[in-house]
């Protein structure tokens, strides 16, 4: 059951291959709908009341729910407003490298305004923090070049903007995409596969020597294929960076250091 659509925040061409990948699997979205009750019935099945869109209501039997809730930053019972740190309307905190607007008041992890929600997120920029306060430190946490998968069916790793938040940030005219839909070896050799197509996309910024700003990979591993470029991004490799390095044949990685023409395939 979809609200909207699939994976919101992440590249939008790479989320639609990923819906597609689903569906084409079996994967049944029921879209545009919210589930307003679950109710066990007597032979422990489960209905699902839902609105869908325009306020129309439908149900639905299931023999299982997962319920994928989401969550929010719990502080309302830290009283920070007594303290004097402001809270915003998304119940989060404004913090500037960790520190609250109260100079000696600081925070980490899913509770900052606009940091990814990610535990790997708040475990770096705690040991970050900790080294500036006590160890004499000045390195700061980078919240913008952060490398993250989804473990969908079809895995999607990503590091940097997508090709929208680059658009929004820098302008139509300035952006470059080079991407190329491809198959992985491994999915040759099985009839299952054939109908699988793997996918990478490097975002460059034209006015600065088409630095990557924005790396996606829909394939195999990509977990492990994103890591890895991920320490380049920060760095700040460009497109001709990734031209120049000698791809390791043969693996799906490998396709993102091959790319040669804009939009290409």
């Amino acid at each position: 059951m979809v609200r909207s659509i699939i994976l919101r925040g992440f590249d939008k061409m790479s989320a639609e291959m990923i819906d597609e990948h689903m569906v084409r699997k079996g994967v049944k979205f029921i879209r545009e709908a919210l589930p307003t009750s679950i109710v066990k019935q007597e032979d422990g099945r489960l209905l699902v009341t839902y609105t869908g869109a325009g306020g129309v209501v439908g149900t639905e039997v299931f023999d299982t729910v997962l319920s994928a809730i989401g969550r929010y930053a719990d502080v309302e019972g830290l009283n920070l407003p007594a303290a004097g740190v402001v809270v915003g309307k998304d119940g989060k905190l404004t913090c500037v490298n960790e520190q609250t607007n109260v100079p000696n008041i600081f925070a980490i992890g899913d509770v900052i305004s606009k940091a990814p929600e990610l535990t790997p997120v708040a475990i770096k920029a705690g040991r970050l923090l900790a080294a500036r306060l006590f160890a004499g430190s000045t390195a700061l946490m980078d919240y913008k070049m952060v490398p993250t998968t989804v473990f969908t069916p079809l895995e999607y790793g990503c590091v940097g903007l997508s090709e929208e938040e680059a658009i929004e940030k820098y302008g139509e005219d300035r952006v470059e995409s080079f991407l190329s839909g491809f198959m992985p070896l491994e999915w040759k050799l099985t009839d299952h596969r054939a109908s699988d197509t793997a996918y990478a996309k490097l975002v460059c910024d034209k006015e600065a020597d088409l630095r990557v700003v924005g790396l996606h990979f829909v394939g195999p591993n990509a977990g492990e294929v994103v890591q890895g470029y991920a320490v380049a991004m920060k760095m700040g490799a460009t497109y001709r960076h990734f031209q120049d390095t000698v791809g390791i044949h043969p693996t799906a990685a490998e396709k993102l250091v091959q790319m040669e023409s804009e939009k290409g395939c």
